[in-house]
């Protein structure tokens, strides 16, 4: 393109696209973390739940979830973004509202009492003298309300990734991702605030209404601030030029052609990026998921105390310093020279380095439980400012109409690692805490989040070996 680019645009309607993006995956997270801040201290004493019951729960979510980002990614490229994205969050919204529904659902299943407010469903089932048709049946109607969700929530990954690249120039990518990534990390950290209180003054069911009504709300900011940077009429001409400097001829005259599954595994770049969401999304999740466990069966500190709740906050508070995964790549490339990927594989290797802290979290929790919530939170944060940079790393080297499918390609191949790591938990907590089995001198559950700890710790390091293997240095794909 034939056109001066300025270094600061006239208006930064691209930032507040960024802040929709933001409060979207705050919303995502607040969502997904509503089952494990009640599930211990609220849901178990109801239906009887044990570690195994949760952790097949979270798995098949995990499952769910990473099918759904492999199909989330072509059907936001086919509806395009803001439509792609409506769907979405609409979808897990009313997914989210459906777990609250799973107490009344489990009464008229059991005792064929269906029109029951919530109390009345839980006196109900508390006469049911089967214990584990209780637990196995409620189960069921939460992986139910979990498949929804996952469905929905499949598809804010692609659709965020894409509009960055819709609203961003390829050097500012890794801040704005970061800076949108980070709603991760503040709807967890609004997460321990919120939704135990809500659990406790008016049930566990409203802490699901409540938060899963806040999506229907951020539809209708969607869609009358979003569209497309062409033919946005509030964006001044020197800010269109800046955000499209790096657009290739080759893609605007290929935007229209479809991009099939079979032409994207066939490049290295695709195996790169899905490897290494495969070896690492599901350490952010094993956190999201099991901390608050850990710190009830590990420390006997439940999210609804206060001192539950602190610690949660603390913890997230302290991922919030993944904003910087998405500066230090730009330095990099601003300052050093470097191009966008090699940018980016440098500072994932710095980042890499944080979550080994993790082997010494046990251990140190001998002292006090709040080393290991500060060390978890320091993990975190390496693992999310890890993450905006592997993100954008779709958008350095692929065309932005296949930007979503390998986005939830990336997806789907992070949640099979989720399923992994989180049913694997599941059922080493069981085990351990049955046996009293014993590991470098930790014994029980300790002896079982020792060993995933150890695990979460190594990843990166691993991931990011085999990603460098295989793309040493930056080779955008021009032939898709």
């Amino acid at each position: 393109m034939n056109q001066t680019i300025p270094s600061k645009p006239t208006t930064n309607y691209r930032w507040g696209i960024c802040a929709l993006l933001f409060a979207a995956t705050s919303i995502n997270y607040l969502d997904r973390q509503v089952l494990s801040l009640t599930w211990k201290d609220f849901i178990q004493p109801e239906f009887h739940w044990n570690n195994n019951d949760y952790g097949n729960i979270t798995a098949l979510f995990s499952i769910f979830y990473a099918v759904s980002m492999l199909f989330a990614g072509k059907f936001v490229d086919f509806m395009d973004t803001k439509k792609g994205f409506l769907w979405a969050i609409g979808v897990w919204s009313v997914g989210a509202c459906l777990h609250a529904y799973c107490g009344i659902a489990a009464s008229g299943i059991l005792t064929g009492n269906w029109f029951v407010g919530f109390e009345e469903s839980k006196e109900i089932i508390k006469t049911v003298d089967n214990v584990a048709l209780v637990g196995s049946t409620s189960v069921m109607l939460f992986i139910f309300a979990r498949f929804v969700l996952a469905v929905g929530e499949a598809g804010n990954f692609p659709a965020a990734i894409k509009t960055t690249a819709e609203y961003f120039p390829k050097k500012d990518r890794a801040l704005s991702t970061s800076i949108f990534n980070s709603g991760a990390a503040v709807g967890a950290l609004s997460a321990p605030l919120l939704i135990p209180r809500i659990a406790e003054k008016w049930g566990w069911e409203m802490s699901f209404i409540i938060i899963g009504i806040l999506g229907f709300v951020w539809m209708g900011f969607w869609v009358f601030i979003y569209q497309k940077p062409e033919h946005n009429t509030k964006m001044s001409v020197s800010e269109l030029a800046y955000i499209q400097q790096d657009h290739g001829l080759e893609e605007e005259l290929s935007v229209n052609k479809k991009v099939s599954f079979a032409q994207c595994f066939k490049y290295k770049q695709t195996w790169a990026f899905a490897f290494g969401k495969f070896m690492t999304d599901g350490v952010w999740w094993f956190y999201m998921f099991w901390t608050p466990a850990y710190l009830s069966s590990v420390y006997g500190i439940k999210s609804s105390d206060g001192v539950g709740q602190a610690a949660i906050f603390v913890l997230y508070t302290i991922t919030l310093l993944s904003i910087i995964g998405g500066w230090l790549p730009s330095y990099f490339i601003n300052k050093k020279g470097m191009d966008p990927y090699a940018g980016r594989m440098k500072a994932m290797l710095i980042f890499a380095f944080f979550p080994l802290l993790a082997l010494i979290a046990q251990p140190l929790g001998s002292y006090s439980f709040w080393l290991p919530v500060i060390i978890i939170g320091i993990a975190g944060a390496g693992h999310q400012a890890w993450s905006a940079n592997i993100m954008s790393t779709v958008g350095d080297m692929f065309p932005k109409k296949a930007i979503a499918t390998i986005t939830g390609i990336g997806g789907m191949a992070g949640g099979v690692g989720s399923l992994i790591i989180n049913k694997g938990s599941g059922v080493l907590f069981d085990f351990a805490g049955t046996t009293q089995m014993e590991f470098m001198g930790f014994k029980g559950e300790e002896a079982g989040y020792f060993i995933i700890f150890s695990i979460c710790a190594v990843v990166y390091l691993i991931g990011w070996v085999v990603m460098k293997s295989l793309v040493p240095v930056y080779k955008p794909v021009t032939d898709l």
